[in-house]
């Protein structure tokens, strides 16, 4: 599955734009499952569906973005009584397991013989190779429950505090106790909410495009909290807390906040934090929140400003970058928000460019200030204003949804001339001194297509990360008006 952003396209006369930056790439030849701490890969193609044989679970495809467990329940309960669902959102697809292997014969049956739809959206079925999903407990009646959840937050790329974990889950059923750690635990009422709660959120994002809940029953029955703080609470026991709940609630007012981007189709159970960025607190210490970051170990002769924001445009809006003249080899850049830098810093820093290891940090500026001006190595002004480039890939909720991912050595190439050829991308590298790709990929182009698409392999990802660094939103000639569209491709490292 070739996930891909489409750019909004600008015609230059005799001039065309190479736009990089960094998605995803998923090529299997079967779907894998996982489901931590238990691994299992299901071979459940197509053409092989009719020569596996019948099984209590059947693997679902197909779903929309938005479904969550109580949609799959409420459609295919009609086939018979559901032991089990396991969500995987990021696929689109779920496994469910009945109670006997007619109710499933029943369910594939019925959606080889007519569309089947879940939220909406028409879903398709096959047998899974499973004849059982494996539980994280070992409770053999999930059903049964337990009013402790074990909660995995999927794609966390903002901060998940018990406060953010009570707005959610305390609307479907009145929540006891929260204990974050590498995997969080809810303890509800009663098991019938922390059913209810089960249904209703597994699945769903908590924010837009992230942070997805992927919800079990865990094995305690009961979470024990011994402080009340932003990784533990105990509801029933106001005592324990370290500062008033009125400040707790002025925190929750900040989810409230909307930025002007948006970030992925998901509909999300609360709206992206705004600028005011949660910031994590001990008793003594605050954390630095700025949307300046520090980038330092620069290149002195290979980077400027425009490369700067080829890196850092991937991860959120650039609105200015500026060297330091008083250190060398370092700049500030000034982000949309706060979250844009988390991103960068998270994605960026210590990677390689030009054989230097880049640092990357939340500054404690708070804004860039276009002061001193000289002239970089290259010749190009130490400071740029990108607040008005139409190069800004997060300035719309449509162009908000590009997927941010880490660097890799697989860059995605589209939005190019019909006439491109390997030979003119290979020279054009050359041209400018960057490393060379190894193997090309061209897409198969739709009807009356306009335009190309297609992969470019590197030999590493350090190599990727320089020709993105020089080659994206570069300006190449070419005879037609059409524009060209680069991209880094990231969860596989080759072709």
């Amino acid at each position: 599955m070739l996930v891909v952003n489409k750019c909004l396209v600008t015609k230059f006369s005799r001039l065309s734009c190479l736009f990089v930056h960094i998605l995803a790439l998923t090529v299997r030849s079967t779907y894998s499952h996982t489901l931590c701490p238990f691994v299992f890969c299901l071979q459940d193609d197509v053409e092989d569906s009719h020569r596996i044989p019948p099984s209590p679970v059947v693997h679902v495809r197909g779903l929309c973005d938005a479904v969550v467990e109580a949609d799959l329940v409420e459609a295919l309960n009609k086939f018979g009584n559901i032991c089990y669902v396991m969500m995987m959102p990021f696929k689109h697809q779920a496994l469910v397991e009945f109670d006997s292997v007619e109710s499933a014969e029943r369910c594939v049956a019925c959606g080889t013989r007519e569309a089947v739809y879940i939220a909406e959206q028409q879903a398709f079925f096959n047998f899974s190779t499973s004849q059982r999903i494996t539980r994280p407990t070992n409770a053999d009646d999930p059903t049964s429950g337990n009013k402790v959840l074990l909660l995995s937050i999927q794609n966390p790329l903002y901060p998940i505090t018990t406060d953010v974990l009570y707005t959610v889950c305390n609307p479907v059923g009145n929540v006891l106790r929260i204990v974050i750690f590498k995997r969080n635990g809810i303890q509800a009422m009663s098991v019938e909410d922390a059913q209810k709660a089960k249904l209703a959120l597994n699945g769903a994002d908590i924010y837009a495009g992230c942070c997805t809940l992927k919800i079990e029953y865990a094995r305690p029955n009961r979470l024990n909290v011994v402080r009340n703080d932003n990784t533990s609470r105990d509801y029933t026991k106001p005592f324990l807390l370290h500062r008033e709940r009125g400040k707790g609630r002025q925190r929750q007012a900040i989810l409230g906040e909307h930025p002007s981007n948006g970030y992925g189709p998901h509909c999300p159970l609360l709206p992206l934090p705004g600028n005011s960025r949660y910031r994590k607190r001990t008793e003594e210490v605050r954390a630095v929140s700025s949307s300046v970051a520090m980038v330092s170990g620069l290149h002195p002769a290979k980077m400027n400003c425009s490369r700067i924001f080829n890196l850092f445009c991937l991860y959120g809006n650039v609105e200015k970058v500026k060297f330091m003249k008083s250190v060398p080899g370092t700049a500030l850049v000034e982000m949309g928000d706060e979250y844009a830098v988390d991103r960068a810093v998270t994605h960026l820093n210590s990677i390689k460019v030009f054989g230097k290891k880049v640092n990357v940090c939340v500054s404690k500026q708070q804004a860039v200030i276009p002061s001193q001006t000289f002239e970089l190595a290259d010749g190009s002004s130490s400071y740029q204003d990108f607040s008005l480039t139409r190069n800004n890939r997060f300035s719309s909720a449509q162009n908000g949804r590009n997927i941010i991912q880490p660097p890799a050595a697989v860059l995605h190439f589209y939005n190019a001339p019909p006439s491109l050829s390997q030979q003119q991308l290979h020279t054009l590298c050359t041209e400018h001194d960057v490393p060379i790709f190894t193997k090309f990929k061209v897409f198969d182009a739709k009807p009356n297509s306009k335009t190309l698409s297609g992969l470019l392999e590197f030999d590493s990802k350090t190599e990727a990360m320089e020709a993105l660094t020089v080659l994206n939103h570069h300006q190449i000639r070419i005879p037609s008006k059409s524009s060209l569209s680069l991209d880094t491709l990231i969860k596989q490292d080759s072709l």
